[in-house]
């Protein structure tokens, strides 16, 4: 095609008609003059990359109209130099010796074999992006966070970016530049997706999205589908679809041109707003709907509670940073089998238990679910009612997963959750579970001092009596022994 341009530049219609793939190019070669005799511009290589062309030329113009130098580059695999694309030797048209066919399928051939090498069978393959301040923040470790949730969905994580500056771009939140990096490195490694550590804004996703052409989804969204797999429960499924449409609500849109405003003033609204209110409708009276249910589950909850506390049991929540081992606590206290795997949120739906100490008194225990920093607001207001279990307990058993390294930033973000549910006032036994996994024992014995905690290792039913005796001073008719416990499952 021919596109005439001013001295500014020129407009590039729209591609979506030619293939696009990760191991391809567009099968389009965009040559054009400078008339100045500059040599390819930054904007040129935007374009090779964000258009994946399979090369892009810049021709010089001599003043009687003849041409001149030809500048041109394309893009290269990833290689250890991280370079992203090759800019050649500026030579004149005709002397350019190149079979440009058999060149560029030999160059989409290493594309496809550099990325078959990372054997990589999931769908989604994505890289992670983080705007940080402060170089001292622990970046890394809310990433390296931000790759288990996304792994927990099932994406590969290809690579991830950090980018230090003093205030997010408001617009691409890493700037335009850092963008336009991620997006050649997206094309070179094979990523399809991008994940920000961040809760992004409507207009946020959609200006990144058109300026890279990839999904686009932020930590929020990750926690929902998570949620969205794990929650088997009415009352979980229930409370899940009412975060992911609370999310969803205020990012409702539609990308139909058939379906956008006919015209300005007065009688311009056209039916694709008209569909979108539909829809924002419809999605209103969906939320009011789970609402109403969850008032149901919440009042059926009372009901529950009212009869623990006519029979006079002790009730006692384990609370805690996701996967920091409480369900694998409760099954060893309880002999029940609560599932329990090595993944940030394996277990939504509340599990409660009857615990019997030997001289045939009991407790309530109960698990719930496991908290994060930077909790999604969605998901907090959606699961109030069962987060409100705690208001009821007794005593709150706090685990901790002491072999993390970041297992102090873990009981802040807990006790924080805690404060805004107005219940950090509770008796709380803090309990650092995995000790098996912590190597030094004297500095062990030194951290569970300062905190006040019980070292356990919750698959351990024998390092368990610590804490069983911590139980039964804060709950006086327990009349703990010292001898071996039992227990029995039993649906409360």
């Amino acid at each position: 095609m021919v596109i005439l341009g001013d001295h500014k530049g020129i407009f590039i219609p729209s591609l979506d008609i030619f293939r696009a793939a990760s191991t391809r190019f567009k099968g389009l070669r965009l040559i054009h003059t400078h008339l100045d005799g500059e040599t390819l511009s930054p904007e040129d290589m935007t374009d090779l990359s964000h258009l994946r062309l399979d090369m892009i030329g810049a021709l010089q113009v001599c003043e009687d109209g003849s041409p001149g130098k030809l500048f041109w580059a394309h893009l290269i695999p990833e290689n250890p130099q991280g370079n992203y694309w090759l800019i050649h030797e500026p030579q004149e048209p005709h002397r350019l010796d190149l079979n440009f066919l058999s060149f560029i399928i030999a160059l989409e051939d290493e594309f496809a074999r550099q990325q078959k090498t990372r054997k990589i069978e999931a769908t989604e393959k994505a890289i992670l992006v983080r705007v940080e301040k402060n170089p001292l923040a622990g970046a890394e470790a809310s990433l390296e966070e931000l790759r288990q949730l996304a792994e927990t969905c099932g994406v590969a994580v290809f690579d991830s970016q950090i980018q230090y500056r003093p205030q997010p771009d408001p617009r691409y939140l890493v700037g335009r530049g850092k963008l336009s990096d991620i997006d050649l490195r997206a094309t070179q490694i094979g990523a399809n997706l991008l994940i920000f550590d961040h809760e992004l804004t409507p207009a946020q996703v959609r200006s990144i999205s058109d300026f890279t052409g990839l999904k686009i989804l932020d930590r929020t969204q990750v926690i929902l589908d998570i949620f969205a797999h794990r929650a088997h429960s009415r009352e979980g499924k229930i409370q899940v679809e009412l975060a992911q449409l609370k999310y969803l609500l205020p990012r409702l849109m539609h990308k139909d041109t058939s379906l956008s405003r006919l015209a300005g003033g007065i009688g311009g609204v056209g039916p694709g707003e008209t569909k979108l209110e539909i829809d924002r409708r419809r999605v209103r009276e969906r939320i009011n709907r789970l609402e109403k249910d969850l008032k149901d589950i919440t009042k059926s909850r009372g009901q529950r509670r009212g009869r623990r506390k006519r029979s006079g049991l002790p009730v006692i929540s384990i609370v805690g940073y996701t996967n920091a081992g409480k369900s694998t606590l409760l099954n060893t206290l309880t002999q029940s089998t609560v599932l329990a795997e090595d993944k940030l949120f394996a277990t939504l739906d509340t599990k409660s238990a009857r615990l019997r100490f030997p001289r045939d008194t009991e407790a309530v225990i109960t698990d719930t679910v496991g908290f994060i920093r930077k909790l999604p607001r969605e998901l907090f207001s959606a699961f109030r009612a069962t987060l409100d279990e705690l208001h009821e307990a007794d005593l709150l058993l706090h685990v901790i997963d002491i072999s993390n390294p970041q297992f102090e930033e873990q009981v802040a973000a807990v006790e924080n959750i805690l404060e805004e549910l107005e219940i950090s006032g509770k008796p709380c036994i803090r309990v650092f579970n995995k000790a098996d996994r912590f190597k030094d024992r004297e500095l062990l014995a030194d951290i569970s001092k300062r905190y006040n905690a019980v070292a356990v290792s919750a698959l351990d039913k024998n390092s368990l009596f610590g804490l069983l005796e911590k139980i039964e001073a804060a709950l006086p008719n327990t009349n703990f022994s010292g001898k071996p416990f039992c227990a029995r499952e039993e649906e409360i």
